[in-house]
């Protein structure tokens, strides 16, 4: 036994590789240059990071405080370096994925079933993510979002048992002293979490935390026949700080050059193409088997119009079902609830992502490479709900041939969709890379070129003066791209 276990310890090798992947990927499709929302983060905080202007303000907390602690470190031993910030991206994605390991080992999940969740973990469809380092506090929320749903999942699990109550052993008090420190570290982490890294993503985060303990605190109730406040505790450390969030998010002044969709309503967009919003869905569940561009230039191929796509969207919704189907079935939720929290994030964050974008009246919008993070909890709940109800003994899993035959169709198509897009997106690196070459010998001879090209190239529509203004802060800092080398 004891030798099978250091084994399994082999399995961190994956996570390793896979963080190895996506940084050389980033140095493969990727130069040193600031670009897009990189000019209002120059103009907004630079030359001095040390600024408590830019710091103590209304809507601090919308800013993700942690990028402040950050940019200090990158500007003072960097030089204001993109490619750090993306490679620091990629390491927080390995984090999480270490994570998820941890959890994999803990609960035994079968070895083919962990290895399809790695190469889906690590496919190129967040490319656009990975590439952007503005995006690495996005990539550090979502590995501390699991963390606080292991931690809880820990927690419930030893509830549900009904272990850390009498203190009789060693191992009974060890067991109590730990589950102390796991429910302190519950009321704390939102305050961690949602303050200091989140960012707009915590709207999900907190919803899936509400969603989680108000079911546990019923099906606690309904086990033990009485309730336990700890869960209406836990709640409010989520609240707080999420009330906090909305007040500091309600005092941002919103820049009139942001684009704020077509102006339209509500009502008169789903009057004028009431399956804008179908369709939007179905896309961004489609995008999890295949990313955006590799999709469209499929089917464009093949000359079949968006059939495949709605037909990929629905196979990834059928897959939510089965896995909540497997959830209720075999109640799984009542040992381990980690796998259906991760279904609640994902079917929040689809959502949330329509809510905030269908103001565009673009149904493509949520196949964006951009919410690929957002999107892939889901999947990652519908792959540990699989992997562990199938990994039961036989007589738990008996009858489930329907269900076996589902699950194994959706992974097929999961893991070739996904290899097909990370096999794309190889592809196009040396291309991507080359742009932003060119956009390093834009940004030394700026002063030169005219101003709509200018825009074009850097792709910021807020007018070609705040890209020069950006480029001269950082020029007159010999920072980024006029570093010396």
């Amino acid at each position: 036994m004891e030798k099978k276990r250091d084994k399994s310890r082999l399995l961190y090798l994956i996570p390793l590789l896979g963080t190895i992947f996506c940084m050389g990927y980033i140095l493969a499709a990727s130069e040193d240059v600031v670009y897009s929302d990189y000019i209002r983060l120059v103009n907004s905080y630079l030359p001095d990071v040390w600024d408590p202007k830019t710091f103590f303000v209304a809507d601090i907390l919308t800013r993700i405080p942690v990028n402040f602690l950050e940019r200090i470190i990158n500007v003072t031993f960097f030089g204001y370096s993109i490619t750090f910030e993306m490679l620091l991206g990629a390491a927080c994605h390995g984090v999480a994925a270490i994570l998820l390991t941890t959890y994999c080992r803990e609960r035994k999940l079968g070895l083919g079933w962990y290895l399809f969740m790695m190469v889906f973990f690590f496919s190129l469809n967040k490319w656009e993510m990975l590439t952007n380092g503005t995006g690495w506090c996005h990539f550090l929320a979502f590995a501390g979002f699991y963390y606080h749903y292991r931690l809880w999942d820990r927690v419930w699990a030893r509830q549900m048992a009904g272990r850390a109550k009498a203190v009789k052993t060693a191992d009974e008090m060890a067991a109590r002293a730990q589950d102390k420190k796991d429910r302190i570290w519950l009321q704390v982490l939102p305050w961690l979490i949602t303050l200091g890294m989140a960012g707009p993503y915590c709207g999900s985060y907190s919803a899936v935390l509400l969603l989680t303990y108000g079911s546990c605190f019923i099906l606690d109730w309904a086990d033990k026949k009485r309730p336990d406040m700890r869960h209406l505790l836990y709640s409010l450390h989520v609240l707080l700080p999420l009330g906090l969030y909305l007040l500091s998010s309600s005092c941002v002044i919103a820049d009139p050059a942001d684009p704020m969709g077509t102006g339209r309503s509500f009502s008169q967009v789903f009057q004028d193409d009431p399956m804008l919003f179908p369709k939007f869905l179905l896309k961004g569940f489609a995008s999890m088997v295949m990313g955006e561009e590799v999709m469209m230039e499929l089917l464009a191929d093949l000359g079949k119009g968006m059939l495949l796509c709605y037909l990929a969207g629905l196979l990834v919704l059928a897959g939510y079902v089965l896995a909540l189907w497997l959830q209720v079935r075999g109640k799984l939720y009542k040992t381990t609830i980690f796998p259906l929290m991760l279904l609640f994030g994902g079917g929040l964050n689809h959502l949330l992502v329509l809510a905030a974008r269908w103001v565009f009246e673009r149904s493509s919008y949520g196949m964006s490479s951009r919410y690929a993070l957002q999107y892939q909890v889901g999947v990652i709940g519908i792959i540990l709900t699989v992997g562990l109800v199938f990994g039961q003994k036989k007589r738990e899993r008996a009858g489930m041939f329907a269900e076996k035959t589902m699950a194994l169709l959706l992974a097929a198509v999961l893991l070739m969709g996904n290899v097909y897009t990370t096999c794309e997106e190889l592809e196009k690196a040396p291309y991507r890379k080359w742009y932003a070459k060119d956009l390093q010998a834009a940004a030394l001879r700026y002063e030169e070129i005219e101003d709509e090209e200018l825009v074009r190239l850097f792709q910021y529509d807020h007018g070609a003066e705040k890209i020069r203004q950006a480029l001269s802060i950082l020029k007159e800092q010999q920072w980024n791209v006029y570093r010396e080398r």
